[in-house]
């Protein structure tokens, strides 16, 4: 069993940065895979990146790629996402998940816990 907790969600002003923490209870924390995700009011939950369980391999959406960088710390149990470079249309409700193995799951659906989320709202 692992809580997952999101905090450093905010409201930025285009252009800016936010780091987003998912710390996370329970045990075993360095074997499992952490995925951040985003979703807007009437959309789907989408994939923003993932780390693998000892941090040598990460994924990033397109849309994301080279403004945000994700990263790890087994030894606080924490996962962090550095937000640079904001948009308005990054502006959303950010959530991470925890899948147990070493690789990064495919799909959405192989996340077993899930954080209760932090907003995200970047300003024009």
């Amino acid at each position: 069993q692992v809580t997952l907790v999101e905090s450093g969600g905010g409201l930025v002003q285009a252009g800016g940065s936010l780091r987003l923490s998912c710390a996370a209870s329970g045990r075993s924390f360095s074997s499992y895979a952490i995925g951040w995700f985003r979703q807007v009011p009437g959309k789907e939950r989408e994939s923003v990146a993932a780390i693998n369980w000892s941090g040598t391999e990460t994924e990033y959406a397109d849309v994301v790629k080279g403004r945000f960088t994700i990263s790890r710390d087994n030894a606080k149990n924490t996962v962090y996402l550095q937000m640079n470079s904001l948009k308005p249309e990054d502006t959303a409700v950010y959530y991470c998940a925890a899948k147990s193995g070493p690789g990064i799951p495919v799909h959405i659906k192989w996340y077993e816990y899930w954080g209760q989320g932090t907003q995200v709202t970047v300003s024009s």
